[in-house]
């Protein structure tokens, strides 16, 4: 079995590769990985093993034809996490949200089914849904995107769809809930929190702070989408939530009292633009289908995430620096 890993050097898709290679997903404990990462600033080589006989790693872009084409053929499956996520940068400049999310999502699927590979898993998000007031969303709501980031990822999803009814595509889409763990990007809410808290700076908190989120470890998120390479139907979704409903105040007391600050140090700041109230997720299907079910529980998750960035000052310090890009070393592919 060999699995190209589109954006495995990022924090949900290094997750899924680490766990891969250290044989946690049964029947899958000799796959051979390669990821394919173009190394922006969210990415970095230094998230995966250093030398592992299965791990081939390519430094390159989803939207080069050429490139899938020469690196595809030989793969059984492909699991697309690669994309531009963070939604405040979509709002100051949606443009590579569109190249990367949409163009370059499809461009890998034309390339999948123009050399028949036999399983594609693209990686969603609930902001495609918009915000729900109450109860939760099923993999039948319509899609009512609020910004940038929710709007190329529904586009995504639907090339995805499309592909699958047009040609036959074996694609699986499947949409989770908020992430949390280590290895994330310091510009998401928990991380940034908990650096701002260990370096004394403020934390901003937006708006009222009554916005909910339904988290769920990255673990669980990976275990989720192993499921549905494994299992899934063709041309389905699938949801993968964590159980856990907060607001982002809950949030912020909470990761206060793990790294031992004070309230004084929460800011209220100006709103975003067209800030989503609640997301939440029906997983149902996904555990009468694929047998998904979270593992790992918010409390000890959510401290055992605060412990990693404690523990690993070195990792995330120097992405604090305005204007710091990550470099990575590279595989070269025959051309």
């Amino acid at each position: 079995m060999r699995i190209l890993v589109t954006g495995g050097a990022g924090f949900v898709g290094s997750q899924y590769v680490r766990t891969l290679l250290d044989g946690a997903y049964q029947g899958y404990e000799n796959a051979e990985i390669t990821v394919l990462d173009l190394l922006t600033y969210a990415g970095r080589r230094t998230n995966l093993p250093v030398a592992d006989r299965r791990l081939t790693f390519v430094q390159g872009d989803i939207g080069d034809r050429g490139l899938l084409l020469d690196l595809l053929p030989g793969h059984d499956a492909v699991v697309h996490f690669a994309a531009e996520s963070h939604v405040d940068r979509s709002l100051e400049d949606a443009s590579p949200f569109t190249t990367t999310n949409v163009l370059g999502t499809q461009t890998l699927l034309e390339c999948c089914r123009r050399l028949g590979i036999g399983r594609i898993v693209q990686v969603s998000t609930d902001e495609v849904y918009g915000t729900i007031a109450e109860g939760s969303w099923s993999e039948e709501h319509p899609l009512l995107p609020n910004s940038p980031y929710a709007a190329s990822k529904a586009a995504a999803d639907l090339l995805a769809r499309a592909y699958h009814r047009s040609y036959g595509l074996p694609v699986v889409v499947t949409r989770c809930t908020n992430n949390y763990g280590p290895y994330q990007h310091v510009e998401k809410v928990i991380p940034r929190f908990v650096t701002n808290l260990l370096t004394d700076q403020p934390v901003p908190l937006y708006g009222d702070g009554l916005n909910v989120r339904e988290w769920l470890h990255v673990a669980d998120h990976c275990r989720g989408v192993q499921l549905a390479l494994e299992k899934g139907r063709e041309g389905e979704i699938y949801h993968f939530g964590g159980g856990v409903e907060l607001t982002n105040r809950e949030l912020t007391a909470l990761l206060v009292e793990l790294c031992g600050a004070s309230w004084d140090a929460v800011r209220l700041v100006t709103d975003r633009k067209g800030h989503d109230r609640r997301y939440c997720l029906d997983d149902g299907k996904a555990r009468r289908e694929l047998g998904y079910a979270p593992q790992v529980s918010f409390e000890s998750g959510l401290a055992a995430t605060v412990s990693w960035y404690q523990d690993n000052r070195a990792w995330w310090a120097e992405r604090m620096r305005p204007g710091r890009e990550n470099v990575g070393s590279t595989v070269a592919v025959p051309r």
